[in-house]
């Protein structure tokens, strides 16, 4: 896959990662991606921490950060659930009689 086809599947759920991302970029992202969801004593390592800044600015950062906490916690809730892959459908939606 093209750099460009892999930073616009990203750009939906990262939304610090666009087009315009290079590939050392999209490494600091996915870094810090797995930082951040593999966090395990208090706070993302440093040097992941330098590496992101240098590709990013606070508002990028924020957003991306904001994503990956959103996705993990969709996934948290699936988990506890015990929910299947490919199993979710959506409820129907009930006509509601006028006067009701």
């Amino acid at each position: 896959m093209r750099s460009e086809s892999r930073s616009s599947v990203y750009t939906h759920w990262m939304p610090g990662v666009n087009a315009r991302t290079t590939p050392s970029e999209e490494r600091a992202a996915l870094a810090w991606t797995e930082a951040v969801t593999l966090i395990t004593n208090g706070h993302v390592p440093d040097n992941v921490f330098e590496e992101v800044r240098k590709h990013f600015t606070e508002k990028e950062l924020s957003d991306l950060t904001f994503a990956v906490a959103t996705i993990n916690a969709w996934n948290r809730l699936s988990i506890a659930g015990r929910t299947v892959p490919g199993t979710y459908q959506p409820a129907k939606v009930r006509e509601v009689k006028k006067g009701s």
